[in-house]
């Protein structure tokens, strides 16, 4: 870590703890990128946790939700906040750039009967049947990822693990050429970066790759509206009685969706798991002694990272929670990120115990209709590649602090950089 890095944090864990409490105001890129935000999320699950933002100069006004059972009352109520309105906190500049075109809506960003019906036409991708038949697929490819890596030299992680395997499994997905795999990454990066960070140049770059994205899976969607059903997401689409009629915005917002939520929350817990092995030793050396407490660290890293930090729903009617009333119209925004960290919930939250007792106690995924479709393919990822690193690797070592995304909705590595010293 640099000394900005640690300045930056020192400067931010002062403010949180000094600034009145109604000057608080977690949704600061800046802190996330430099890891610096838990201090700010620290005092408003003590002091505030239904606290209001006031509009200022990137945000409109918001609600932030900070503790686990607070964030499973708003969660698990879609009958008073809605996803309707979009499902981030969403930039005054990202509202304006989204205005200027046609605007489609995703299942993940509607309420019943809608999502219902929509949700149910791509579920049957993630099925633990299909899940099965999966699994030796990608255990094949975790294997051929890992053996192909360099042994005694620097190498990041992120790109040739984490986004590699994602890639691969997500191209099957849709059945999209794995020679092209990286494109999904490339688009999932563009959709959730705002322009200056990522590969994002520009807001007319970004709609330059989102028309690329899009004109691609049309032809996907030409192709096989037409030929007998696979068993591939674009397909069951196109083929299913409640989504084969889809006008094209609301199709390309499932794409939008399927991508990055196939991309983003287990290629950051792959890259995660080795950074909080790492800073956790302890638990590292009890990983290698007992391989059969992968399944049980692979779902404390997913609460430990918590690779998305929070979703957003839009208050339908008046709602009295915490002793706040949150009006009908207000945006909530349910900080995950802080929900996983809240001791009155989870004993030692800061902590990383890959044998916690109830590990998969944590909210990364989501509660109610929302929650995850791909939960257990995620978890089966990290946990195939986790076996197949115990059985090659004694270690995977830490150079140094990664560069992090900048964002307060992906919390992710950009770059991990390490070392494996030899092989077993």
């Amino acid at each position: 870590m640099d000394d900005g890095s640690i300045d930056l944090k020192q400067a931010a864990a002062a403010e949180a703890w000094s600034l009145p409490i109604e000057a608080l105001n977690p949704a600061q890129s800046d802190l996330f990128a430099a890891d610096a935000m838990w201090p700010l999320f620290d005092r408003l699950r003590k002091e505030a946790p239904i606290h209001w933002s006031a509009p200022n100069d990137e945000f409109d006004g918001f609600w932030s939700i900070t503790r686990y059972a607070d964030i499973m009352t708003v969660d698990t109520n879609h009958q008073v906040f809605s996803s309707a309105d979009g499902i981030v906190l969403q930039t005054i500049e990202g509202k304006i750039e989204g205005d200027k075109r046609p605007r489609g809506n995703s299942f993940i960003g509607m309420d019943p009967p809608g999502h219902d019906v929509q949700r149910k036409a791509v579920s049957p991708a993630v099925a633990p049947a299909n899940l099965a038949a999966m699994a030796p697929l990608i255990r094949e490819r975790a294997g051929a990822i890992l053996d192909g890596l360099p042994i005694g030299r620097e190498f990041d992680w992120v790109d040739l693990v984490s986004k590699e395997l994602t890639a691969m499994t997500l191209a099957t997905l849709f059945d999209y050429p794995q020679e092209r795999r990286r494109d999904l990454t490339f688009w999932s990066d563009m959709f959730t970066n705002a322009p200056g960070h990522g590969p994002a140049k520009s807001w007319e770059h970004k709609r330059e790759q989102a028309d690329a994205c899009f004109a691609a899976f049309d032809e996907l969607w030409a192709e096989r509206v037409d030929a007998p059903p696979k068993f591939d997401l674009v397909s069951m689409m196109a083929h299913a009685e409640a989504t084969r009629n889809l006008n094209v915005h609301d199709y390309h917002s499932n794409v939008v969706l399927l991508i990055i939520g196939g991309n983003d929350t287990t290629r950051n817990t792959i890259s995660g798991s080795v950074y909080a092995l790492n800073k956790n030793p302890d638990q590292y050396d009890k990983l290698r002694a007992d391989p059969s407490l992968v399944t049980s660290m692979v779902s404390e890293t997913i609460r430990w990272q918590t690779p998305l930090a929070h979703m957003a729903r839009t208050a339908t009617s008046d709602f009295e929670l915490g002793g706040k009333t949150i009006k009908a119209g207000d945006r909530v925004v349910m900080w995950y990120v802080s929900g996983n960290r809240d001791d009155a919930q989870i004993e030692n939250p800061n902590a990383y115990i890959i044998d916690r007792e109830r590990p998969r106690n944590h909210l990364s995924f989501g509660f109610g209709i929302h929650r995850c479709v791909g939960n257990r393919l995620a978890e089966l990822q990290l946990t195939i590649i986790w076996e197949e690193i115990l059985k090659r690797f004694p270690e995977v070592r830490l150079l140094r602090e990664p560069e992090r995304t900048h964002s307060v909705f992906v919390k992710g590595y950009e770059t991990l950089p390490v070392i494996i010293p030899t092989r077993t």
